[in-house]
């Protein structure tokens, strides 16, 4: 562990309108661990990592997440479904209602910041009412040194009350007794009724979604990065389930990190965090040896079955599919010490197509990037899910709409303009099914798919020809180095090529159908980069 107490001078929390309070500041993840467990909030595994509950909530809560309107956000934010409107007067009041529920309690303040290259750096202080909380934080965040600290002067401030419910939801304009509420000109994230980390770590990114790109012209993305040994930089996008995190795992290439990062005017990549928030169901050191090997003192880990031995019980989903560790990335051994580099070459766009009609490996033009960027698609597959039998289109905008401020064309034309004057390549990886659809076909091999990616990574596909799908207009290539050429276009692989076609109009149908809310503020570059068969407007016609 690197860390020691800090004896450092501290503000008086008094400024925030907490009173009365014993605060615990930047204590080291020992003692916050030590403090857990005679609270009697958390036990140890066999192996002396931490383990917690985070209570009735278990993930982020989607529709309990609010923006406060007022002139800063009013005319920028993509007000909707995903980012729901709170007025300046009712956050006012829930503020003071959380700081009066924190005051006169034992509470656990850090100091840390976000974004690794030094120009970007955002200064957060965190204050919790949990001591593990306060633990999860020290492991998400960049740790600042003992210099850092002694001038530390906060961007933003995090209110975290797992313990206060709304006693009056409607009164205050929230939907029921939790919250999660970012003020961008106060700018405090306020968090109220769950004890789920995520909304901490989730609250600061959908803020810098919005300042970096506004403020910074900054491309803020949902997405690992790693950096070759020649210094070249790639990039993975990718919804939960489509092997974003196993992909990035390379024993040639230094990990930058694994969620959240952002792309400079100048062509950095950088991570926002200091640490990885996994999920850990089925995890093995078979199938996820880092992951796995990170779960040590100082990582923390929620909601997991603890065996009678002591270990944790990673198949056990009773309390939860979304069980989660985090830890600093520090217990990771291949990193990029600075957690940026330059020189982006590659982005690939990860999607698990359960319906087995997209091409393993595709090149894509700058507008069918931007499109396929905006779409965020994925197939739920049945089984996941109760009441899923047949494989079902998901669509998250950016790849992380739940995050998203800004309207997902702003994040699409931005990286539509840097992937063309950064000259970089972006491709479409589809590691879900191949031969049909879930249920017919087989789930391509994470073998094959490690193969593509490092034929692109090692530039083996540049000079290869290409056909292109008649369906989605992407570009196949003819040949890949340590991949069965038969299946790098679908349509072979399918015994039956009429249900091909079917199933690859149906899939084309709904990504048309999912573009319609985003084409109003979309260009023609990228309208077009959509599949080639348009077909709801036959069927539209023909209503």
């Amino acid at each position: 562990m690197k860390t020691t107490e800090t004896m450092t001078k501290h503000p008086n929390v008094a400024q925030y309108g907490i009173t009365d309070v014993k605060v615990n500041w930047n204590l080291s993840p020992e003692t916050l661990q030590k403090i857990t467990i005679d609270k009697g909030m958390g036990k140890e595994t066999a192996n002396g990592t931490l383990t917690i509950n985070t209570g009735k909530f278990t993930g982020r809560s989607p529709q309990d997440r609010f923006i406060v309107k007022d002139d800063y956000t009013a005319d920028n934010v993509w007000w909707g479904k995903t980012n729901k409107a709170i007025s300046p007067e009712n956050f006012d009041k829930l503020e003071i209602e959380v700081t009066k529920y924190l005051s006169g309690k034992e509470i656990y303040a850090r100091d840390g910041y976000v974004c690794a290259e030094p120009e970007y750096k955002t200064n957060i202080r965190t204050i919790t009412e949990f001591p593990w909380s306060n633990m999860f934080v020290y492991n998400m965040f960049l740790r600042p040194s003992a210099s850092e600290l002694e001038n530390f002067n906060e961007d933003w401030l995090i209110l975290d009350a797992p313990g206060y419910e709304c006693p009056d939801p409607k009164a205050y304009g929230i939907r029921q007794g939790n919250f999660s509420i970012i003020n961008f000109t106060k700018k405090i994230a306020l968090i109220g009724g769950s004890a789920y980390t995520g909304e901490m770590k989730k609250g600061i990114f959908s803020a810098l979604n919005m300042i970096l790109p506004l403020e910074k012209n900054v491309l803020p993305m949902h997405c690992s990065a790693n950096v070759g040994k020649k210094g070249d930089t790639a990039i993975f996008f990718g919804l939960s389930g489509t092997g974003k995190t196993t992909l990035s795992a390379d024993p040639d290439r230094k990990l930058i990190g694994d969620d959240e990062h952002g792309w400079t005017a100048d062509n950095t990549i950088f991570n926002f965090e200091g640490g990885c928030y996994a999920k850990v169901i089925d995890l093995s050191e078979e199938k996820e040896p880092d992951i796995f090997r990170a779960v040590k003192p100082g990582a923390l880990l929620e909601n997991i079955v603890i065996k009678e031995n002591g270990e944790p019980d990673y198949m056990d989903s009773s309390i939860t599919q979304n069980t989660r560790v985090s830890y600093p990335i520090y217990h990771i051994d291949n990193i990029q010490e600075t957690l940026y580099a330059n020189n982006p070459k590659n982005i690939f766009f990860l999607t698990c197509d359960a319906f087995g009609v997209l091409p393993p490996v595709s090149k894509l033009t700058p507008g069918q990037a931007a499109y396929h960027f905006i779409s965020g698609y994925t197939a739920k597959v049945a089984g996941t899910e109760a009441g899923i039998t047949e494989p079902v289109p998901s669509f998250s905008a950016c790849f992380g709409e739940p995050f998203m401020p800004l309207h997902p064309t702003a994040y699409g034309e931005m990286l539509s303009k840097k992937m063309t004057d950064a000259g970089v390549n972006v491709w479409l990886i589809n590691t879900g099914w191949s031969a049909g659809p879930y249920g017919v076909g087989s789930r391509i091999k994470l073998k094959y798919t490690r193969a593509m990616i490092t034929a692109i990574l090692n530039g083996d596909l540049e000079d290869v020809d290409y056909d292109q799908n008649f369906i989605f207009g992407l570009h196949m290539p003819k040949y890949c180095p340590g991949v069965p050429t038969e299946i790098l276009d679908p349509m072979n692989t399918w015994l039956k090529k009429g249900e091909y076609v079917g199933k690859a109009i149906q899939l084309a149908h709904s990504f048309h159908l999912n573009f319609e809310k985003f084409a109003a503020q979309a260009s023609d570059q990228i309208i077009e980069g959509g599949p080639l068969i348009d077909e709801h407007h036959h069927l539209n016609e023909s209503i």
